[in-house]
């Protein structure tokens, strides 16, 4: 297992297949893209397939969550996803992506094996879409969540995150779009993972900010008395059912206690936490011919060593050098 110092089991296994996003969030990175991994320092897809099958038939690992950057401007990612469903034990199987190029290949994906998807989408308004990512591709999102719900890639989730003076007003709109949808919505606190280094924690909207104004139009009423084990949202009823809407809120209401995950970069990086500082390389020792039982006695002490928290609270708490675009969500 990859167990820690506090007894956590990591079963999740977030993957980043790809730094590069079309897209230009203001809370990720700047309008002008960042410097991208070079090709020879990604790893290859026997490369990744060969880590998610000793995760999956040895670590421990039940469930594989498929990241960016953009995820689907990899390549090989169908291929990728049919050879992990192939794997004993098979692993369920997600996917988080901006949704644009969704149209194209959900009916593929969920050919392959993929169970469901994670899109993000922070605002009903084009213009507002527009500013935030700087780029005009709202409609494409909207149909990518259609062809993935029509593909039965589902529950389909959808990521918000709410920005001051943008679409901080949103949240209710929103719902009501996904509860008409069946779309399961969740909003996300901004994090201090953007490229700038500019986030501020008294310019962010809270948790607390979102329930509130949800309860203008919605009765919420907390999915099973409030417990959400190692889940990182805090999940209501809409209305007393059977439409959900979550709530993930690393800044204030911090889950570390219960984590349950591990990540792999692009490039082969092994991260105990998505705010962590340090990496251990699992590249290396793949393209040295190491085998399988010393890639895994690897992966079992950077776990092992993983932090009690991300310290965010902390007065010393330093932003990560790696952006949530190179990290993996």
């Amino acid at each position: 297992m990859l167990i820690d110092t506090y007894g956590r089991v990591a079963t999740d296994l977030r993957v980043s297949l790809t730094d590069r996003c079309n897209l230009r969030c203001t809370y990720c990175m700047p309008e002008e893209g960042l410097q991208w991994l070079a090709k020879p320092d990604l790893l290859t897809d026997d490369e990744i397939v060969r880590l998610i099958d000793i995760a999956v038939s040895g670590l421990g690992i039940e469930e594989v969550r498929f990241t960016g950057g953009e995820p689907l401007l990899r390549p090989g990612l169908v291929g990728i996803v049919e050879r992990v469903a192939a794997l004993t034990p098979r692993p369920l199987m997600s996917l988080t992506t901006n949704g644009i190029g969704l149209k194209r290949t959900a009916t593929a994906l969920a050919a392959a094996g993929l169970d469901r998807v994670n899109v993000s989408l922070d605002t009903l308004r084009r213009d507002v879409f527009k500013t935030l990512t700087r780029r005009d591709r709202h409609q494409d999102v909207l149909d990518g969540l259609e062809a993935a719900r029509d593909a039965g890639l589902t529950p389909v989730k959808v990521n918000s995150v709410l920005m001051p003076g943008l679409n901080a007003d949103e949240a209710p709109d929103l719902l009501a779009w996904a509860v008409a949808h069946d779309y399961e919505l969740r909003f996300i606190e901004q994090m201090p993972l953007d490229a700038q280094h500019g986030w501020k924690r008294e310019g962010m909207v809270t948790a607390g900010d979102i329930l509130a104004s949800l309860r203008t139009r919605f009765d919420l009423t907390p999915e099973g008395q409030g417990e959400r084990g190692s889940a990182p949202a805090e999940r209501w009823l809409v209305d007393g059912g059977p439409h959900r809407v979550g709530v993930i809120a690393s800044v204030t209401r911090p889950f570390c206690a219960a984590c349950d995950r591990t990540r792999l970069t692009a490039d082969g990086q092994v991260r105990t936490c998505l705010f962590a500082r340090e990496e251990t390389d699992l590249r290396a020792a793949l393209r040295s011919d190491a085998p399988d039982e010393e890639i895994a006695r690897i992966w079992r002490l950077a776990m092992w060593g993983k932090k009690a928290g991300a310290g965010l609270d902390d007065p010393s708490f330093v932003q990560p050098d790696r952006p949530m675009s190179a990290i993996g969500g």
